[in-house]
């Protein structure tokens, strides 16, 4: 599949790999940190409201 018609999630995940393999982020520290962002849209996601399920 090209990634020009891959899902948004996949085309964001490239270009995360991308810039930390540009910038030499050693793959420990990438992890640590992925892990921040991870917790930090967990808690985000968990204060937002859930869409109304009729609109669905």
């Amino acid at each position: 599949m090209p990634l020009e018609t891959a899902p948004d999630h996949i085309k964001l995940a490239v270009d995360l790999i991308e810039l930390l393999e540009t910038n030499g982020i050693d793959n420990h520290t990438a992890e640590l940190a992925l892990e921040v962002v991870l917790k930090d849209l967990r808690a985000k996601a968990a204060e937002q409201p859930l869409p109304d399920s009729d609109k669905f």
